[in-house]
């Protein structure tokens, strides 16, 4: 008797040894990868930054803007990441998203970055999601680190890739799949 097993193979791309799957499953939500790519500084590898939607774009805007379940995976692929430089890289992040206009969303901004207070070691994987009937929920490593409600922080925090003053413009690019 011969058996015969049918297997979906996820198609994958890889980038600084990171396997970035095409679809992925975040916190219930199936998503489509849209683009992935690295955010370097001084020519280090940093981090995988992978955009997942329910349907491709390579509108910005509409990243930033849209009520739809999206997710924002970042795997950290670097040593030189510390909680300390994290937290650092947010507050500039918020404030050239919101153009220096954090008061509105400050509590929520602090609440974020105490998901970042633990060490961050490399290997970590933080997925940032947003689920428009329950705000943005992020895990790390799998597990669930904190939600953050309200569509005016989803924008903000999003906009810290995708503003016109984003933290990496080529990584901007690889994401928006341009």
């Amino acid at each position: 008797m011969m058996v015969i097993t049918f297997g979906w193979a996820q198609a994958q791309t890889e980038i600084s040894g990171v396997n970035v799957a095409d679809k992925a499953t975040i916190g219930g939500e199936e998503l489509i990868l849209n683009g992935a790519g690295l955010r370097e500084k001084l020519w280090i590898d940093l981090y995988v930054g992978s955009l997942y939607l329910q349907a491709k774009t390579t509108d910005a805007k509409a990243v930033m803007n849209n009520d739809k379940a999206m997710a924002l995976r970042l795997n950290i692929v670097s040593k030189l990441i510390t909680s300390d430089k994290m937290i650092k890289a947010v507050n500039e992040g918020f404030e050239q998203s919101t153009k220096g206009n954090t008061a509105p969303i400050q509590t929520k901004i602090e609440t974020f970055k105490q998901i970042f207070s633990d060490e961050i070691k490399k290997g970590d994987q933080f997925d940032i999601l947003y689920k428009p009937d329950t705000g943005v929920v992020v895990y790390k490593n799998g597990k669930n680190s904190g939600t953050i409600e309200g569509l005016d922080f989803k924008k903000a925090l999003f906009g810290i890739w995708f503003c016109s003053k984003p933290a990496d413009k080529k990584l901007k690019k690889a994401m928006l799949g341009i």
